[in-house]
Parts: structure tokens; C-alpha cells; sequence
């Protein structure tokens, strides 16, 4: 079983925040599950696979430029990695991801 956590970052100016919402700006939830993918992928060294999106379940919300920790653990046996994200001790999401190969592109 591989376990670790780590610091995400979300810049101020991520684009996503012109638009969710103006005026009151939070994170969107598929920014969160984005930078938690791609952190435990580097972490894992599995280059950059597709995800499947097993459960998540948001909790609070985020503003920008809150500092998140991400933990996880990655089971062997079932490929589903459970991770969660907080934020100064409180609970903001949870879920589990399963990297699976990337999906081939028909050239035609």
C-alpha cells in the first residue's frame, strides 16, 4: 500500500474563478479533483493517466488562495486510491480515483 499527502496549490488567478462565481470566487470541484490527480500521479509516477472517478463528495467550500493538504492510499490489490483534501484541519472532499491506460484516438 502506498500512502502520502501533500501541499496543493490553486493560483489566485486560476481561470476558472472569473466565472465560479463573480463576486464570491471558489474553487470549482473539478479543479480540486483535477490537482489531486495529477499530484498523486506524480507522485506514483504513472505519467498522466485517464481517471476513473470511483466517488467525491464535497464538503466545504474553497476560496482562493487557501493552502489544501492532500493525502491518499493506494490500495495494491483494487487500483482505487482514496484520497482526501483539507484545509487548516477542516474536511473539504474526499473520493477515490482508479488511473486507468489512456483511451487510444482513432487518426482517421
Amino acid at each position: 500500500m502506498s500512502v502520502g499527502s501533500c501541499t496543493l496549490e490553486i493560483p489566485a488567478d486560476h481561470p476558472a474563478f472569473a466565472g465560479h462565481f463573480p463576486g464570491h470566487p471558489i474553487v470549482p470541484g473539478v479543479v480540486l479533483v483535477d490537482a489531486a490527480a495529477r499530484a498523486i500521479a506524480a507522485a506514483l509516477g504513472l505519467g498522466e493517466p485517464c481517471w476513473q472517478i470511483g466517488s467525491v463528495k464535497f464538503v466545504r467550500p474553497v476560496s482562493p488562495g487557501e493552502t489544501l493538504r492532500l493525502s491518499w492510499k493506494a490500495p495494491a490489490a483494487s487500483g482505487a486510491i482514496a484520497f482526501s483534501i483539507d484545509t487548516a484541519g477542516q474536511p473539504v472532499a474526499s473520493g477515490t480515483l482508479t488511473p486507468r491506460a489512456p483511451v487510444g484516438r482513432d487518426s482517421a
